[in-house]
């Protein structure tokens, strides 16, 4: 498993407006929004990446949590011709704004169906596709251990052997929860946090950490594996839906 740092990347196109809506979503639905602000730029070039690293070929890629959208313009961007993009974002209001986008980018003109927006959780996501790269924006911290293992296990079942699943966690985050969450709360963040360093144990293959956004982000790379059981030991952690 390699780690590097990523510091400088080419910005996507982005609305202005678009950070004063996720910091209303933030506030009105912390259940699927988990950041006050958009992705950096250069944190979306590092949760991409392994789009790019396969640009010989049509891929199909799954984002799960897209918000207002930064980084779906850059896979849009950076699509191998051929490839397909289906997007799940559960909060309704950036739901509608990722259809407006897809149904107005330039270069989907013509394309009609290369680009699909779910307005769904991901775990309930009804398809038959399986993805050669998943990109996910969601936010684990606002999850029980649970249904983070449920998302996990989702993700290891869409994707196709030899996929790549790239996430991301903000760094120095953990002692401010600890110190302002309630005794419960701060257990539940670290029952999350042991979830995730379960997968990353089994599937991690790399990690970069991202200085320049705020706040500054790790961002992991897990891989299925080519061939056997797609899933860790199960541990005794009840998943229960998300509302």
């Amino acid at each position: 498993m390699s780690h590097s740092t990523t510091s400088r990347h080419r910005a996507p196109a982005q609305r202005p407006a678009d950070s004063w809506t996720f910091l209303m979503e933030a506030a009105r639905d912390l259940r699927t929004v988990g950041a006050v602000a958009p992705s950096g730029k250069s944190l979306v070039r590092a949760l991409i990446e392994p789009v790019g690293a396969q640009a010989e070929r049509p891929l199909s890629v799954l984002e799960a949590g897209a918000g207002t959208g930064a980084v779906t313009r850059a896979l849009i961007r950076e699509l191998p011709p051929g490839s397909h993009l289906d997007v799940a974002e559960a909060n309704p209001r950036f739901a509608g704004r990722l259809s407006e986008l897809v149904d107005t980018h330039p270069q989907l003109a013509g394309r009609r169906g290369q680009v699909r927006i779910h307005a769904a959780y991901v775990e309930r996501l009804d398809t038959a596709r399986r993805y050669d790269v998943i990109v996910s924006g969601l936010p684990f911290t606002n999850f029980s251990p649970g249904q983070v293992e449920t998302i996990m296990d989702r993700y290891l079942e869409l994707l196709r052997p030899g996929g790549t699943l790239t996430y991301f966690a903000y760094r120095g985050t953990a002692r401010a929860r600890s110190l302002l969450a309630s005794a419960a709360q701060a257990h539940r963040h670290r029952a999350v946090e042991q979830v995730l360093a379960g997968y990353r144990r089994h599937y991690a293959t790399g990690c970069s950490t991202v200085w320049a956004n705020l706040p500054p982000a790790t961002v992991w790379q897990l891989r299925r594996p080519a061939s056997g059981d797609p899933h860790p030991a199960r541990r005794n952690t009840a998943a229960g839906p998300r509302r």
